[in-house]
């Protein structure tokens, strides 16, 4: 991925970085309610910042964008797809320390393949597969991996980890934020979320764990739903 970035004058500049620029751009789908909602904020969409303070975390109780980066790559370790992140912020907290964040936009969009799926898609569970999942789970601190689980929401929380570390972070956080008046695919996070012994609730920030000195987070906050009419 190349590391020069480009400004966005509207929400429609970010059309370009989509993997299917025609096909995901489309009124009441993700890709164009999330950058609508985001551009709108011009920073954190309210809903954010309120989970942000809401938390009662000291370093959590002010946070400042420095970069907001839309369809975000990560290189993750073996050949492969990278993880294109919705989002990538990366904040200063309120304590003066750095923060990863990666948001996954979600109106009704599953969040793809189940790792069972992804394992025996293609040439099956090829040794490259190993590699990654493996270093998956040990980036996140994980015992195991249980087939409903679903990839995209374990290489996107690794995405927040690896950026973390590149930024000399201190801390990363997954961000979910669903426009879905009916909470569709949040039964898929709360399952994700129990692999850190958490029992999930919408809009309630948890701390999943720390390695390696990088605290993980993660979230799953409501949109403003006007936006799903942009």
């Amino acid at each position: 991925m190349r590391r020069i970035f480009v400004p966005a004058n509207d929400p429609n500049d970010w059309q370009q970085f989509l993997a299917e620029p025609t096909k995901q751009w489309k009124i009441g789908y993700s890709a164009r309610t999330l950058a609508y909602c985001w551009h709108d904020a011009n920073g954190f969409p309210p809903e954010i910042t309120r989970v942000f303070h809401s938390s009662n975390i000291p370093a959590f109780q002010f946070i400042e964008p420095l970069l907001i980066l839309p369809e975000y790559k990560v290189s993750l370790s073996g050949s492969g797809k990278e993880s294109q992140n919705d989002i990538f912020v990366l904040a200063k907290t309120q304590n003066h320390e750095l923060l990863s964040i990666m948001v996954e936009g979600k109106v009704d969009e599953p969040f793809g393949n189940t790792v069972g799926n992804w394992k025996s898609a293609n040439q099956g569970f090829t040794d490259n597969k190993r590699e990654r999942l493996t270093y998956l789970q040990q980036l996140l601190g994980l015992e195991t991996i249980p087939d409903d689980i679903y990839y995209q929401l374990l290489h996107r929380t690794a995405s927040a980890r690896i950026e973390a570390d590149r930024f000399n972070a201190k801390y990363a956080f997954m961000l979910v934020h669903s426009f879905s008046q009916t909470s569709k695919w949040f039964d898929e996070y709360a399952r994700f979320l129990a692999l850190f012994g958490i029992t999930a609730e919408q809009n309630k920030l948890y701390f999943l764990n720390t390695q390696n000195g990088i605290h993980l987070y993660s979230a799953w906050v409501v949109g403003d739903k006007q936006f799903l009419e942009k």
